[in-house]
């Protein structure tokens, strides 16, 4: 529905009048059936804010675990191959790291830089990265003394050519589960950023950020706060639904168990 938001949307998400302010939902008392879900504190669509926020959620929650997804993967798969002082000291940086609480460096780096969709991505991608280089590291040390690697450096094959033509693909299904896993953590970390202020800034919308919004109108105006949260809930409980899917299809292990 995101994705498609120009066909699903009934109104313009950015255009309000103050009267329609705080219009309760089509079959609450009070409601209109022109706002299904109700409107704002500024008369805004709050459907049509939900439709367009989830593309800019779903936006950051992609594109932060495609980036840190890459990155963190390639080192983990450098580290975990080669070992030795190379490992040590990859292993050694995501250990540090990982020491600092990941909501305050992001919170940092977005202060720092500004608030914003794309500061937000850069906070997210470099607090991100480390799980999916650990997760690689660990695949590739399960693999690389077998059998099919040996044969492999025994015909002649290169490092590189024996890292991503053979390794690679035989650890891709755990990374694949990592990958959804955290694209439902990221979209939660976009949404804690948006709601402290720090994330998305209007007139863009956000679930984090309109949840930030109605929170001082909780008392009179539930439904900004819970249409959002429900989005929000939704989603990350459908990702993980999703990865543990992935990683039944695809885990020889967990194929064992289920027969």
């Amino acid at each position: 529905v995101s994705i498609a938001a120009p066909v699903f949307s009934p109104q313009d998400p950015t255009k309000g009048s103050v009267l329609q302010r705080l219009v309760p939902p089509a079959w609450a008392e009070g409601g209109s059936a022109r706002h299904i879900l109700g409107t704002d504190q500024q008369g805004r669509d709050v459907l049509s804010r939900l439709i367009w926020g989830g593309r800019v959620s779903l936006t950051v929650g992609f594109t932060v675990v495609g980036i840190a997804g890459a990155f963190g993967t390639i080192l983990g798969l450098i580290s975990g191959y080669f070992g030795g002082w190379i490992d040590l000291l990859i292993m050694r940086v995501v250990d540090v790291q990982s020491s600092f609480p990941g909501l305050l460096v992001a919170l940092t780096f977005v202060m720092v830089l500004g608030p914003g969709e794309r500061n937000l991505i850069i906070a997210l991608v470099f607090n991100g990265w480390m799980i999916h280089a650990r997760m690689a590291r660990s695949q590739v040390l399960s693999i690389r003394e077998s059998t099919m690697v040996e044969s492999s450096r025994a015909i002649g094959c290169t490092s590189p050519q024996i890292l991503f033509g053979h390794i690679f693909p035989n650890v891709v299904s755990p990374l694949i589960t990592t990958y959804v896993l955290e694209m439902a953590h990221m979209i939660g970390a976009e949404a804690t950023m948006s709601f402290l202020g720090y994330g998305i800034q209007p007139p863009m919308s956000s679930w984090g950020l309109m949840i930030g919004e109605g929170r001082v109108y909780l008392t009179q105006a539930w439904w900004l706060v819970t249409f959002p949260g429900i989005a929000v809930g939704l989603t990350i409980l459908s990702l993980n639904l999703v990865g543990n899917w992935v990683r039944g299809e695809f885990d020889p292990l967990q194929q064992g168990k289920r027969k």
